[in-house]
């Protein structure tokens, strides 16, 4: 069934961390530099955006929640800035404002929604600067929910285990985005959201999905927290906790814009959504489907309760009961969410093909094949393999841009590509239940027929619509051009 969107509305979320403002020069380029060669913009507009904790902050007060933010700034225009912008949409502000000291800033040149140069202003806070955090931060505790550190290796979060130890005693859940190398001193934390990058920087290389999930189970009972939920861009989420099934997401599949902020939104996200009571693979969920929205955007940007809704509602399918959403997904991801399916009694569907072209068709096909169970997986072939099954000239459209066309479908739960020609090796991996081909001839036809079967799975072969293929559109187009 279709999972409601909680109201997250009223609960307050305090944030503490490395606070600094985003500045956006937009203009055109449109020469060379006489005096080296670099593009000469014509600053047309000045944007000045919270960024770092301060954009975590946005991001939670645009969702509706309600949120405080503490951390350390100079006695400058910027932070004046700072506080501006964060009132303007309800975030307190509890800063302080260090004498001798300078705002971080970050400006970045965009032009033609390109980012261009990014200047730094910026000096690490000394060790003992984040103790003037301590009156003001403490008071904030027993009006809070849930505490998020966000650590951008500034000096504010110097200490994180003050804050952790403290929560504690206020019985308020930790989030963490965790900065560097030395994730001791995040002990005790509920959750921390590395990136891969982060991760692998911690526990070594990943071999496989089997070792991530053993590497993040390890250093949780190393670091004695509860959760560990890895951002993997393309591969989507990885939540881990300690004897419990991972908790895997797939990316859903946008054009991407801007990474910048991502994290932000993540964690934002989790924190809003777990403030109100909601479960941790709610949040989890609701984090995917906000960080395919915000890299839809250039620059320092945040998720609006609406655009989430919106986006959430659209990717929840009838049968989606485990809040999962579909989308690309590797075969290893792909066996771990088929075997989670059959655990609940789904039935799970596998079609494959080509899928050069969207066309009619293929979108009819693919809802029959959807209706023949409650999951439905489509195989793709790689380009190599579409070349030596079509011929020079296909496909048309490279691999990468036909799954995220076809992730967009809402009869496809899982998409993946397979390499060789036929997809009998990946059939022997995740061993769906019904394996469907269209056409006109009987079962035996069907490329892996025997392997299904064989393990108890069925086959069933249906009717194609008829005048509608990829190389007949391809040949009307070819008519079209030389006529």
């Amino acid at each position: 069934m279709k999972q409601s969107f909680p109201n997250l509305q009223g609960h307050q979320v305090l944030v503490i961390g490395d606070v600094m403002l985003d500045s956006f020069y937009h203009g055109k380029a449109n020469r060379i530099s006489p005096e080296a060669p670099v593009p000469v913009v014509n600053v047309e507009r000045v944007e000045d955006l919270p960024g770092g904790a301060a954009n975590v902050a946005m991001n939670i007060a645009s969702l509706g929640a309600s949120c405080k933010i503490s951390g350390i700034t100079g006695q400058d225009a910027a932070a004046d800035t700072l506080e501006q912008r964060l009132n303007s949409v309800g975030v307190n502000c509890a800063f302080h404002r260090a004498e001798n000291r300078d705002t971080i800033i970050k400006r970045r040149v965009i032009s033609n929604h390109q980012q261009l140069l990014r200047m730094d202003f910026e000096k690490k806070f000394e060790s003992q600067e984040w103790q003037a955090l301590k009156p003001i931060v403490e008071p904030l505790l027993t009006e809070s929910k849930i505490l998020v550190l966000s650590d951008y290796n500034k000096g504010t979060l110097a200490d994180p285990q003050h804050w952790i130890n403290l929560a504690k005693q206020h019985d308020l859940p930790v989030l963490v985005d965790p900065k560097g190398t030395d994730f001791n001193k995040y002990r005790g934390a509920d959750l921390i959201t590395p990136n891969m990058t982060e991760f692998e920087a911690v526990v070594g290389k990943m071999s496989s999905e089997a070792d991530l999930i053993d590497k993040a189970q390890q250093l949780i009972k190393q670091l004695d927290i509860s959760a560990i939920l890895v951002t993997r861009s393309e591969n989507g989420m990885s939540l881990i906790r300690q004897d419990q099934a991972a908790f895997h997401l797939p990316a859903i599949a946008k054009e991407v814009a801007d990474v910048t902020g991502a994290g932000d939104t993540v964690i934002s996200t989790l924190a809003a959504v777990l403030a109100v009571g909601e479960s941790i693979e709610t949040a989890v969920t609701l984090a995917n489907v906000a960080a395919s929205i915000v890299v839809s955007k250039l620059g320092t940007a945040t998720v609006s309760e609406p655009e989430l809704k919106t986006e959430y509602q659209r990717h929840q399918g009838d049968n989606n009961t485990d809040n999962s959403i579909g989308g690309v997904v590797t075969v290893e991801q792909l066996k771990l969410a088929v075997q989670q399916a059959k655990n609940r009694g789904e039935k799970v569907v596998f079609t494959n093909g080509c899928f050069d072209i969207l066309h009619a068709g293929h979108v009819s096909y693919l809802e029959q094949a959807r209706a023949q169970g409650d999951r439905l997986v489509l195989a793709i072939n790689t380009d190599e393999s579409v070349t030596k099954l079509k011929g020079q000239g296909r496909p048309i459209n490279s691999v990468d841009r036909r799954l995220a066309v076809l992730a967009g479908l809402s009869s496809i739960d899982w998409v993946t590509s397979f390499e060789g020609d036929t997809p009998e090796a990946l059939l022997k991996e995740v061993q769906p239940d019904i394996l469907v081909k269209g056409g006109d001839y009987d079962k035996t036809g069907v490329v892996g027929w025997e392997i299904v079967e064989g393990y108890g799975g069925e086959v069933r072969v249906m009717g194609l619509v008829e005048n509608c293929s990829t190389t007949a559109i391809v040949e009307k187009i070819g008519r079209d051009k030389t006529g």
